[in-house]
């Protein structure tokens, strides 16, 4: 608990910190921060990197970020890093609290992304990034208990996002598709890998319209695997997301999760705000 506290610390004293280092980017293009970390939607990394940087330019970041449904909490904290719109780098702390159990589970994530092809606005065809999440459980006892094969592991994804100005009726519309291959369990969160061991690849998708250059609204839904006979369901999510400045982003979702180890209709909310600089 204390290296998320410490990382919450580090995201409010930065967002007290006036912008140095990069605002190069149209506003909302970076997206916000996603629960792994990476820059992207809630659920979902998209092919941005995250923060304002441009090809001459870094970008610091920082976030925190709460999902509370049913029966179950998710507490994030992170810092990322856009080195010239061309490589980013994050650290992602999550907390998981299990009230059933009176436990929490703790999964630090470390993760880097890099720009294959293109601008979501600007090139004709969509952006499309390499991305990779490393994952692993301070405590594997949980996982273990309930029948994982490990208490880390690593995620790849490629990611294919573009943003049509105007498209829609003259709103801007964004869409975002990502494929995973992947051994985790519930994130992770209840280690990798299992007996029941499924298809490793795995789809992710996003769409928003935004309403204005600050507002955008739009869904997520997140491919799940079921390796450990615990049904883990599919992810979606209704979110919108508020960038009134290159400052700053806040995102609210309602969350439906599905069955999460045996607990059936994990629904709920989900806030996240990003400093960026």
């Amino acid at each position: 608990m204390l290296k998320i506290r410490f990382l919450f610390a580090c995201v409010l004293l930065l967002i007290s910190l006036p912008i140095f280092a990069s605002s190069g980017k149209l506003l909302a293009t970076p997206g916000v921060s996603q629960i792994e970390g990476s820059g992207g939607g809630g659920i979902v990394p998209w092919a941005q990197l995250a923060g304002y940087a441009s090809e001459d330019e870094f970008s610091v970041n920082g976030f925190c970020s709460r999902a509370d449904v049913s029966d179950y909490a998710l507490n994030v904290c992170g810092a990322q890093l856009n080195l010239f719109n061309r490589v980013e780098l994050s650290y992602a702390i999550q907390h998981f609290d299990v009230p059933a159990l009176n436990t929490e589970i703790e999964q630090s994530i470390t993760s880097a992304k890099i720009r294959l092809y293109g601008d979501i606005v600007y090139s004709q065809w969509p952006q499309l990034s390499l991305g990779i999440q490393h994952k692993s459980l301070d405590d594997g006892t949980v996982a273990k208990l309930v029948g994982a094969e490990d208490t880390s592991g690593t995620d790849y994804y490629l990611a294919a996002s573009k943003l049509h100005l105007g498209a829609l009726a003259g709103y801007n519309w964004f869409w975002n598709v990502t494929t995973r291959y992947s051994e985790a369990n519930e994130l992770g969160l209840l280690g990798f890998g299992g007996a029941n061991a499924q298809s490793k690849f795995l789809f992710e998708g996003s769409t928003a319209v935004f309403l204005s250059r600050e507002l955008a609204v739009g869904i997520e839904y997140r491919q799940k695997a079921n390796n450990l006979n615990l049904s883990e369901q599919d992810w979606n999510d209704v979110f919108v997301a508020w960038m009134p400045n290159k400052n700053i982003s806040v995102t609210a979702a309602y969350l439906d999760l599905g069955r999460i180890a045996g607990a059936d209709d994990q629904t709920g909310w989900y806030l996240s705000v990003t400093g960026y600089w």
